[in-house]
């Protein structure tokens, strides 16, 4: 191997380039300062000639005269043109304000001017998490931005820039300004009015003399998303009722379909509502978007893996301009679903508790609320519900008694149609005429039974939707459930069945247990009081059947569901079941309807105009049957 050896010309090779590289640096360093030396001139300068020629835009160029000043609005100009002003105020960092009063506590960001925490002071999250107050924004799950197009083809998002805050108090109000500042009267405003015991606060949009900056030939993005946060024992259930809300066209009310990736587009809305079971996030405009772009998005795929957020919402809407400048009176509210909470606002916003379309909404609105209310106003929740179950049950008694009067007499008559049955086994339309006449002359009308059943649906489908949505029932416990909105969990499964869960709730055993018990002792007067009919199916045996079908669904959908519903409908049950046993003992005795039934066969009758129509109808269609034979 051949010996390395010292080489002097390498040597004197390094130091030659060691000596250009300080040579280099030395003049480089000369001509940088010369060249910040000649800046600071030229900036000095433009300052002194912009102070005499146009004072009111000293401010887009600099505070002040100082070099470094200068220096940084140059360059921030080069992404942020007019609006570099603002971010060489003393605002320009990470800080906030907080608007607080007895029922929220808002924290509103420097760097973008909107609320980047929201927390209802009067309100904890589930059981689980005692003591941790509700958060419907925290931790960047909401973002709100206006989408500035400047007259150089800029684009400027306000969640980048930086407001300057200003805090007042006007009497009890706490008044925040926020200002995003082109020049000392050139800007954009966030104003937040918050007031002594509201949910709702006052947001103004407002630009000044920015007509000079901005294209307002065209509306600018309003864009505000959130992703919202599970507060509810059941991340399912509370999922179920998470949908966004809106108001449009004059007063109108709709929603956005849950599931994934839905979308609506209304025209004239006037408010965004993203309503989580409990608790809503709402902006309100006085003056309508002329159009939305909503969207919804479910987070929760597993519910074992995904425990934090159920939905994500986001809306995009045209802020107009008018005569150069925007001037929106809007509102923020974020506070509990409560209706009447919402109601008192006078905003239409009450619209978003869903309590069922048409008489369903009826019943829940003049009834079941105001019943409810009062009741729970000076007594316990759980004990509210068996009052208010019971006050609702007396009140449908007469219809109940109505009901079961109808089976007795039908029963009564069954083996008279049997009979008839069997007469005209061959002449169906004979068999159907004759039946006519048999109640005719007992004064009895098959569909009297029907009727009362059919008037007590709707309050059974009202509580169907009521109870679910019942704010007064959160976290209000009764004997062993702890909270009336939610399940009354009794046994934890080490397994998950489908349909069912991985838990057992006791109330809807109960209301399992009573549904059976009440089926069990009325299926055999229904199916005894509805005459068989060819062709139809045996109602003994659809009755038989649906005993034991029914108390399984309430078993299998209830568990899940909020404890108050189902401890509702057990002590329906057993009301009702007891309200069956007094009429029977007391109101129905077979051998006297009997009796009657014989006495009004011996009176004569008269037809009614329908009688008469039905009869004269079948008759003919008797004939035609008949001369069809014929031929």
């Amino acid at each position: 191997m051949e010996e390395k050896k010292f080489d002097f010309n390498t040597i004197i090779g390094f130091g030659l380039i060691f000596i250009i590289i300080i040579w280099m640096m030395y003049n480089g360093q000369k001509t940088s300062q010369n060249e910040r030396l000649e800046k600071a001139r030229i900036a000095k300068d433009s300052i002194q000639k912009a102070k005499q020629t146009a004072p009111k835009k000293v401010a887009l160029i600099a505070l002040d005269s100082t070099v470094t000043d200068s220096a940084k609005i140059k360059q921030l100009q080069g992404t942020l043109g007019s609006f570099a002003y603002s971010s060489t105020l003393p605002s320009a960092k990470e800080n906030f304000t907080t608007l607080e009063n007895e029922f929220v506590s808002l924290k509103i960001a420097n760097k973008g001017g909107y609320v980047v925490e929201a927390t209802l002071k009067k309100f904890e999250k589930f059981k689980k998490n005692s003591g941790k107050l509700v958060e419907l924004i925290k931790d960047n799950n909401s973002s709100f931005n206006l989408q500035l197009q400047t007259k150089d083809n800029r684009v400027l998002n306000t969640k980048d820039l930086f407001f300057e805050p200003t805090l007042t108090k006007v009497g009890e109000n706490q008044i925040l300004s926020m200002k995003l500042k082109a020049g000392v009267n050139e800007y954009l405003e966030y104003k937040y009015v918050l007031a002594p015991n509201k949910y709702l606060v006052d947001f103004d949009i407002q630009t000044r003399g920015l007509n000079t900056i901005l294209n307002t030939s065209k509306p600018i993005d309003l864009q505000w998303g959130l992703k919202s946060y599970r507060n509810e024992r059941s991340i399912s259930y509370e999922n179920r009722y998470a949908e966004i809300y809106f108001e449009y066209e004059d007063g109108k009310i709709d929603y956005v379909a849950q599931g994934n990736d839905k979308e609506e587009n209304p025209e004239k809305a006037t408010f965004i509502a993203y309503k989580q079971h409990f608790f809503t996030s709402i902006l309100l405009t006085k003056t309508p978007f002329e159009n939305a772009k909503l969207y919804s998005n479910d987070l929760v795929k597993d519910e074992k893996k995904d425990t934090i957020f159920t939905k994500q919402y986001k809306a995009t809407m045209p802020l107009a301009f008018s005569n150069g400048e925007l001037d929106y009176k809007m509102n923020w509210y974020y506070g509990p679903t409560d209706y009447n909470t919402l109601k008192s606002y006078d905003r239409n916003l009450e619209k978003i508790v869903p309590l069922g379309w048409g008489v369903f909404g009826w019943i829940n609105k003049f009834i079941f609320i105001p019943l409810f209310g009062f009741l729970s106003s000076f007594m316990g929740l759980g004990i509210a519900i068996i009052i208010f179950t019971i006050l609702i049950k007396i009140a449908m008694s007469p219809i109940t008694f109505k009901s079961f009067l109808s089976q007795a007499k039908m029963k009564v008559l069954r083996p008279e149609i049997t009979e008839i049955g069997e007469k005209f086994k061959k002449d169906p339309m004979k068999k159907q005429q004759e039946t006519m006449k048999l109640y005719n002359k007992a004064g009895v009308n098959p569909m009297a039974g029907c009727i009362p059943a059919l008037i007590q649906i709707p309050f059974m489908y009202a509580s169907f939707q009521f109870f679910p949505s019942a704010f007064e029932l959160r976290q209000k416990g009764f004997l062993w459930a702890d909270d009336l909105s939610s399940f009354d969990q009794i046994f934890k499964l080490p397994f998950h069945i489908p349909l069912y869960g991985d838990h057992v709730s006791l109330f809807p055993i109960l209301a399992a247990i009573a549904i059976f018990f009440y089926m069990k002792m009325t299926s055999g007067d229904q199916a005894m009081a509805q005459p068989q009919q060819d062709g139809m199916p045996d109602m003994a045996k659809i009755m038989k059947i649906m005993i034991y079908v029914s108390p399984v669904m309430m078993l299998i959908f209830f568990n899940s569901y909020g404890s108050g519903l189902s401890l509702y409908n057990f002590i329906s049950n057993l009301i009702t079941i007891g309200i069956m046993l007094v009429i029977k003992k007391y109101f129905i005795d077979s051998e006297k309807i009997h009796a009657q039934i014989q006495e009004n066969k011996a009176k004569p009758k008269t037809e009614s105009k329908f009688q008469k129509k039905m009869r004269e109808m079948m008759e003919q269609a008797e004939a035609q049957k008949q001369l069809k034979n014929k031929k």
